[in-house]
C-alpha cells in the first residue's frame, strides 16, 4: 500500500509541476507517455476516476502542444497541416514533436551532433511510446478513438521514417524534422 501512495504522490507532483490540463507547459513526449500509463494504472489500482481524468487531460495537452508547431516557429497550427477542426479530430496524423528545448535545425544550418540532442523534431521510438499510451487508454476506458489516433500516428511516422535505399532493403532514419 505504501508503494501505491508513493506512486500517487509522485504523479500528483508531476501533474502539478507540468501543469497538466493547461496546454501551457512545455511537454516532452517520452515522459508524458509513461505518465499517461502511470495515471491509468493508478486509476485501475485505486478506483480513483480522477487519475483517469488526469490521463485524458495530459493526452489533450500533448496533442495540442506537440501536435502543433512550436511557439517560436514561423509556422502555425497542426504539424499535419490540417485545418483546426480536422486537426482536433486527427491530432496525431502528422506525428508528434519530441518536445526538446531547442528548435529543429534549419536545412541550411550545419549539423552539430552535440546540439542535435537538444533540438526538436520527431523520433520513431518516442512515437511508439505514445502509440502504446493511446492504446492503453483505449483499453482502460473503452474508448476506441484513442486506438484510432494510435493507428494514425503509426501510419504517419512509418511514412516519415522508413525508406528504401537503392539496394531495396528498408531502413529507418534516427530522427526527422517536425513535419516528417
Amino acid at each position: 500500500m505504501r508503494e501505491l501512495e508513493a506512486a500517487r504522490d509522485l504523479m500528483a507532483r508531476f501533474t502539478a509541476r507540468t501543469a497538466v490540463g493547461s496546454r501551457r507547459h512545455r511537454r516532452y513526449l517520452w515522459t508524458d507517455a509513461y505518465a499517461v500509463c502511470n495515471l491509468l494504472g493508478l486509476a485501475r489500482a485505486t478506483g480513483d476516476a480522477q487519475q483517469a481524468e488526469l490521463a485524458l487531460r495530459l493526452i489533450d495537452d500533448v496533442h495540442h502542444v506537440l501536435g502543433q508547431h512550436r511557439p517560436d516557429d514561423r509556422r502555425r497550427g497542426w504539424i499535419s497541416g490540417l485545418p483546426p477542426d480536422q486537426g482536433e479530430a486527427h491530432p496525431t496524423r502528422g506525428g508528434l514533436r519530441i518536445g526538446k528545448p531547442l528548435p529543429e535545425r534549419q536545412p541550411a544550418e550545419p549539423f552539430d551532433e552535440r546540439l542535435e540532442w537538444d533540438r526538436d523534431g520527431q523520433y520513431f521510438h518516442y512515437a511508439t511510446r505514445w502509440m502504446h499510451a493511446l492504446d492503453q487508454t483505449a483499453r482502460a476506458l473503452g474508448q476506441p478513438l484513442f486506438n484510432a489516433w494510435a493507428q494514425e500516428l503509426a501510419l504517419a511516422v512509418h511514412r516519415g521514417f522508413v525508406y528504401a535505399p537503392p539496394d531495396g532493403r528498408r531502413r529507418m532514419y534516427w530522427k526527422v524534422s517536425i513535419d516528417l
